[in-house]
């Protein structure tokens, strides 16, 4: 299995996103994030967490991250199909990590 980085971005920083939400908008996002890694299974690694500003030369788009294990990026796809992040209007980038050279 091999393992990939998942990196949600969005235009509005993930603190703001929180900030703006009301309690219940909050309850409903994180059931739907719930819901998505019920489906995710063993794939998902580590659910990850929202993420706040960069340092320098960072990609200020970078709202949170998770790790998934999957065969293949196509497997990977298929894990992220209707994910809660992409419902909401943000976009999703998806990177294998490689193996370490001599390791």
């Amino acid at each position: 299995m091999t393992k990939f980085l998942v990196l949600y971005k969005s235009d509005q920083s993930a603190r703001e996103q929180m900030a703006q939400s009301s309690p219940e908008d909050m309850a409903a996002g994180m059931r739907a994030w719930m819901d998505w890694a019920a489906r995710a299974g063993d794939a998902l690694v580590d659910l990850g967490s929202p993420l706040g500003p960069g340092s320098v030369n960072a990609d200020g788009g970078i709202g949170g991250f998770s790790i998934l294990q999957a065969e293949s990026g196509e497997s990977v796809q298929a894990v992220l199909k209707d994910h809660p992040h992409t419902e909401s209007g943000g976009t999703i980038e998806v990177y294998e990590f490689l193996a370490m050279p001599g390791m």
